[in-house]
């Protein structure tokens, strides 16, 4: 792996590639957060799928296949299809899903159809439009990534210009037109720049995946952050970061295709997040569980100790029955029980925590405090 980011820094041309792949995965994680939190993940997969009729038609009418031409083509069919998206939604009531899968279906069939026609014309300038569909990094050029660093500093740039506008819009749209801005408008330019960073990666990831990469950083992000901002510059670096190493073990191993190897390694940043993310993560979670049983099991022997023992009277043997042994050491290392000669009784502390808690209750306190348990200090 070592051998293949220095091969990366020093080969000219995997610089390029690297660059371009780089641009991809900053912005499409960037701008997959405002698409993760509208709860519209479909959304990148039917604009991605829908730039493939745009890329054939872009070709069939300049009869050209570079990327700027391509781009553009791409760009256009992915606007139309997300004013169809909006339209269809507004006006025939539909839910978004189902106008998300209207779109997909529709512009992807087309686009499939326009793609047969022109490969069964012979025309040898058609070869190499299939690579849409799944990426190919390789074909990137110095003149492409130039262009696309154009597009990518500009959706940067307007994104930086509407932030305010799109937290509000993002978060409570109708609070946004209360205040008096477009939201129309706004979700409108927020889904015109998540076109851009589809389009900008097709040609590394392609059609087919583009949309992981929306997805996979921003749904990874969201596990260690409660902040947009911060989301968002996460996002971001685990977009660039999964392109880089994408493109690393497309290189180190051999037959291995770039665009599959980046939504990979997005897709493995995810899952390890999920298990160890501090909040949300599966493993923090197992052992808040377990952590409140053993709160719950101590509350209860608490009680028990307290409603079922006379003063000065250790439990008997049938009560210790019911609890576990981990239970009660739990406590005792707390100072909340002592172990007498004749059993388990409450030390003075231990009485404290259920007086405090029974006084609140016949305090008549709409929200007593839950019985926490911890250790005393003497």
């Amino acid at each position: 792996m070592l051998e293949a980011l220095f091969l990366l820094l020093t080969d000219y041309s995997l610089r390029v590639i690297l660059l371009g792949v780089l641009m991809m995965g900053l912005l499409s994680g960037a701008l997959g957060c405002f698409t993760l939190l509208k709860s519209e993940s479909l959304l990148g997969d039917a604009i991605s799928h829908a730039a493939l009729p745009g890329i054939v038609l872009a070709f069939i009418i300049t009869g050209d296949k570079s990327a700027n031409i391509l781009f553009v083509g791409a760009l256009a069919s992915g606007v139309v299809a997300s004013l169809w998206i909006l339209s269809i939604v507004q006006t025939r009531r539909l839910k978004t899903d189902a106008a998300l899968g209207i779109a997909l279906s529709v512009f992807f069939g087309l686009g499939i159809v326009l793609l047969s026609l022109v490969q069964k014309q012979g025309n040898a300038g058609q070869s190499g439009l299939e690579r849409y569909l799944f990426g190919q990094a390789a074909t990137l050029l110095a003149q492409d990534v130039l262009f696309m660093a154009l597009w990518c500093g500009l959706a940067i740039l307007v994104l930086l210009l509407i932030w305010k506008e799109a937290k509000l819009v993002v978060f409570d749209p109708d609070y946004a037109q209360t205040l008096g801005f477009h939201s129309h408008w706004l979700r409108l330019l927020l889904t015109s720049l998540t076109v851009i960073a589809i389009v900008i990666g097709l040609q590394s990831v392609g059609v087919v995946l583009m949309s992981a990469m929306l997805i996979a950083p921003a749904a990874t992000a969201r596990q260690w952050t409660n902040r947009l901002g911060t989301m968002v510059m996460l996002s971001a670096v685990f977009g660039g970061l999964a392109g880089i190493l994408g493109v690393a073990f497309s290189v180190t191993i051999d037959n291995t295709p770039t665009g599959p190897a980046i939504v990979l390694v997005a897709t493995l940043f995810a899952l390890i997040t999920f298990i160890i993310a501090p909040n949300r993560g599966i493993a923090a979670r197992y052992w808040q569980r377990r952590k409140n049983q053993r709160q719950i099991l101590a509350s209860q022997l608490l009680f028990t100790l307290y409603q079922q023992m006379q003063p000065n009277q250790p439990a008997t043997s049938v009560f210790i029955q019911h609890f576990s042994k981990s239970t009660y050491q739990h406590l005792e290392k707390t100072g909340a029980i002592a172990q007498q000669a004749d059993g388990w009784q409450l030390t003075a502390y231990g009485k404290s925590i259920i007086d405090e808690w029974i006084n609140a209750e016949q305090a008549n306190c709409a929200a007593p405090k839950p019985l926490i348990i911890g250790n005393h200090q003497s």
